[in-house]
């Protein structure tokens, strides 16, 4: 995900399909983004970036940080004025101009209806045996691969994300983009639980006990695409649920990130000071969640409302801004991690969850937690 000084701002997916994905160096969904930011100054714009870049390129490579990891890649992309969905499927394509809402996850979406497509798109799938002809074609049904999406969650996650941006629809802010990042499916702080099930995902993801639930949203943003200056948030920490969004803007320099973190536990990294909070929360979700998530909303949106109104002030006024954002969120994310109440009686975690976060701890050397 990111944004550039023109307004332009990308979030990528990985999706998965039947084409198999090319394993050696090549052009990934982070390395597309990159680019589109670095060259595009509308969306429409960074739709022909990524396309033209995969008409002559591709893409593939290894997209996994611990572990070797391929896949094709989806996007939306949105300025002030406009909006993309663009999927893409090693040089196949289709993409649609959004309107309303919409959501994407790990799974393609585009059915039979788009605005613009790779020129070989339906006749690959009816040479594959996908489908038979142009009326029967569906992009996402023919070309989707079955295993990794099914397992994935990923279209139970898009049905949540869709089902709470349209009960908002007409009336989305800035507060309500940040909770849906937050979810936890139909469950609240009191009730949901990180240690239970094998499968299965929220929108707000933590890893549990391999090998299907072994990822986790490492960071999160929402940005405010106003004509004149757009004003992103974004953690900068894993886990929404258990971090602040920080306002910060293209043109000024983004305290607190330096330097920056690797998958070995460094207190000196914002990343690994809030995983201290993110990691003893999850020993008993629901009491410790509570125990700071009023104060977590009430500082967020201090912040959100500061930044909205300081977005035509000087350079210099917002980058003081945002430094006090990420001093003031750094601090009282210490504060919580210090004040956690004890783990309750009956918070025993389920075997497989302990053993997967135990795990996770000692490969990165993170001390022991209470």
């Amino acid at each position: 995900m990111g944004a550039n000084e023109k307004g332009v701002a990308i979030g990528n997916e990985a999706v998965f399909a039947k084409v198999q994905c090319r394993k050696e160096n090549a052009l990934t969904g982070m390395d597309l983004l990159r680019l589109a930011l670095e060259r595009a100054a509308t969306a429409r714009e960074a739709v022909t970036v990524i396309t033209d870049l995969i008409a002559e390129f591709g893409q593939g490579g290894n997209g996994g940080f611990q572990r070797r990891t391929y896949y094709h890649n989806s996007f939306l992309i949105a300025d002030a004025r406009d909006a993309w969905l663009l999927e893409t499927v090693g040089q196949h394509w289709a993409a649609r101009q959004v309107t309303g809402v919409y959501t994407i996850s790990n799974c393609l979406t585009i059915g039979n209806t788009w605005d613009l497509a790779s020129p070989d798109l339906v006749t690959h799938a009816i040479q594959k045996g996908w489908c038979k002809a142009r009326d029967d074609f569906d992009f996402a049904r023919c070309y989707s691969d079955f295993l990794y999406t099914t397992f994935s969650d990923a279209r139970a996650r898009r049905r949540r994300t869709a089902a709470l941006l349209t009960s908002h629809e007409g009336a989305l802010s800035v507060g309500s983009l940040m909770a849906v990042l937050r979810d936890h499916g139909d469950h609240d702080g009191r009730t949901w639980r990180p240690d239970t099930g094998l499968t299965g995902a929220a929108v707000c993801m933590h890893v549990g006990f391999g090998p299907v639930r072994i990822s986790q949203t490492t960071g999160s943003m929402v940005s405010h695409l106003h004509p004149e200056r757009a004003t992103h948030f974004f953690t900068g920490t894993a886990a929404p649920c258990t971090s602040i969004f920080k306002p910060t803007w293209v043109d000024c320099p983004v305290p607190a990130l330096d330097p920056a973190p690797t998958g070995i536990y460094d207190r000196d990294t914002l990343f690994w000071r809030h995983e201290e909070l993110h990691r003893a929360t999850l020993r008993d979700y629901s009491t410790r969640i509570q125990s700071y998530a009023v104060e977590r909303d009430a500082i967020e949106a201090g912040f959100v409302s500061e930044a909205l109104a300081s977005s035509r002030c000087t350079g210099d006024e917002r980058s003081e801004l945002c430094a006090r954002c990420f001093a003031e969120s750094d601090a009282a994310e210490a504060r919580w991690f210090e004040q956690l109440p004890p783990v309750h009686r009956g918070a025993r975690r389920t075997w497989h969850h302990r053993l997967a976060w135990d795990s996770a701890n000692r490969r990165s050397g993170m001390p022991p937690l209470a």
